[in-house]
């Protein structure tokens, strides 16, 4: 009996746990641009024991890269603090359900993050087709 209270309160305590790591973390909005007017995104962001910033990227209603104009043959996420060159964060695949997700991590606490249409997924520089944007500030 004993031991049954104590599993329903480690289980009910990992729960709160859950829910409360993800009550920590701010959402960002991300405005679309005309290239792909009706893509949405949010960026997801929560401070690591490191100090760290996560970083979830989700998107959705993205056009498959190769139907922009002029046609792309993939998308990369990039991160900018004001005055430095862009990281770029990685290739943001998009399903056929027209939505992706990218996770990260970085040391930054205010940047910018877009993401771009690009030919070449491991480009150093961002193209100018920017489809996301959005500004974090922790």
């Amino acid at each position: 009996m004993n031991r049954q209270i104590f599993y329903r309160l480690a289980l009910l305590c990992g729960v709160v746990l859950a829910v409360a790591t993800v009550g920590w973390a701010k959402t960002y909005h991300m405005t679309s641009t005309s290239t792909v007017p009706g893509a949405a995104g949010n960026v997801y962001v929560g401070k690591e024991k490191n100090g760290n910033i996560k970083v979830d990227v989700k998107v959705s209603h993205l056009a498959k890269p190769g139907r922009l104009t002029p046609p792309a043959n993939n998308y990369v996420v990039w991160l900018q603090q004001e005055g430095s060159q862009p990281q770029s964060q990685g290739e943001l695949r998009v399903g056929d359900d027209l939505e992706g997700e990218l996770k990260t991590t970085t040391p930054l606490k205010n940047f910018n993050v877009f993401i771009t249409a690009e030919s070449d997924s491991q480009t150093k520089t961002p193209s100018d087709q920017v489809v996301l944007r959005v500004t974090v500030q922790e």
